[in-house]
């Protein structure tokens, strides 16, 4: 019994050093050693060519075409390493590149094509040239149907941008890739985990998310990566959580409809003419009895509208309202207030006086006036 229990520990034991053993083997073929690099496709992989011709042709801007006029000889001699033609169309504003019998990388030709396409979307040579190279990839995002309103659009792609560049700038830094905004597209150069990520904060910021939020998990993630410890282990508790602080309310609408209670049964159909006749007992009588009723409900109706219109023209009869006059009791209480007896001796003077001339002082009277006034008063007597 002891022997058997023996083995079977040493058979365990070798059963988990074995798993062990193609785990590591597991995670070593994964993980891709530092440095290494896939070795470049030459003419000894493909002596024969390629069997059939292909082609690919873009349409380019009017103010593009100065730029290409100048650049093209470099185009061609570019081009012309890989063994692929390449014809500038300036009448109908297109460019073309095709493969030729010399051609022996098969995804030369998908590499021209992209270099066409950059450079109509005003990427400049140095950077379009890139293209070429086995680790380099491009991804043209179309920006100009995510947003409806034009004001809208306008402002994300500068916030896109940046002050003087420099959000676009410190994109560039951390994913390693050339970005070009033109017009209703963003044109990305790098590699495939910088495009990724381009493409991440470019959909984002076109979604009302500000990029300086994807910028700093990129500044994290690029930090956390240099940490071999934490190569293996999950970010999450490192990068940050942004959360909608101020949510727009949803307006709500003035008539709310209230939805009915389901019924399997359909409504019921409306009364016809006929049938509200028939409920009512018109049906059965004369016609000459249903055009009395309908005289009679005429007469009402113009006998309404008549008055209606009286009490309208009758309004313009109907006098204002007047304003009350002022009391009484003030005018009294001025009266009282005022001297009579100093009024009257001021009138008094006035009368005496006149007006622009020298006050007149009265003479003393004499004993011919005496006389005068005597005799006039024994007339009057008289």
């Amino acid at each position: 019994m002891a022997s058997s229990t023996i083995g079977d520990g040493v058979s365990e034991k070798g059963k988990k050093s074995k798993k062990t053993k193609d785990q590591m083997d597991e995670s070593e073929l994964l993980t891709v050693p530092e440095g290494w690099k896939e070795a470049p496709f030459t003419k000894d992989d493909n002596p024969r060519g390629l069997m059939e011709e292909s082609s690919f042709a873009t349409l380019f801007p009017k103010y593009r075409e100065a730029y290409l006029k100048e650049c093209w000889p470099l185009v061609e001699k570019a081009l012309g390493d890989v063994h692929i033609k390449a014809t500038l169309d300036l009448i109908e504003g297109s460019i073309s590149v095709c493969t030729s019998k010399k051609t022996y990388d098969p995804y030369a030709i998908v590499r021209a094509r992209d270099l066409i396409k950059l450079l109509a979307r005003s990427v400049p040579f140095e950077q379009a040239v890139r293209i070429l190279q086995d680790d380099m990839a491009c991804d043209i995002i179309k920006i100009g149907t995510l947003v409806r309103n034009r004001e809208r659009f306008v402002k994300r792609r500068q916030r896109l941008i940046g002050p003087k560049g420099s959000t676009l700038k410190a994109l560039e830094l951390l994913t390693n890739c050339y970005v070009m905004v033109q017009g209703n597209t963003v044109s990305a150069l790098g590699p495939f985990n910088g495009l990724k990520e381009v493409r991440k904060v470019v959909m984002d910021t076109m979604k009302n998310i500000h990029p300086i939020y994807n910028i700093k998990t990129l500044m994290i993630k690029r930090e956390l990566s240099k940490d071999a410890d934490l190569r293996s282990q999950s970010w999450e508790r490192f990068l940050p959580k942004f959360r909608h602080k101020n949510l727009a309310k949803r307006r709500e609408p003035k008539k709310k409809s209230v939805k009915k209670e389901y019924t399997p049964f359909p409504p019921a159909q409306p009364d016809n003419a006929v049938d509200k006749e028939l409920a009512t007992g018109e049906f059965f009588l004369r016609e000459s009895v249903k055009k009395r009723k309908k005289m009679e409900e005429v007469k009402v109706k113009q006998a309404e509208a008549l008055t209606k219109k009286q009490e309208e023209r009758n309004k313009a009869f109907i006098p204002p309202k007047e304003k009350p006059l002022m009391k009484k009791t003030a005018k009294v209480s001025t009266e009282s207030k005022l001297d009579i007896e100093a009024l009257k001796e001021k009138v008094k003077k006035a009368k005496t006086k006149k007006l622009g001339a020298p006050p007149v002082i009265p003479a003393p009277p004499t004993i011919g006036n005496l006389n005068k006034k005597q005799k006039s008063k024994t007339k009057n007597k008289r």
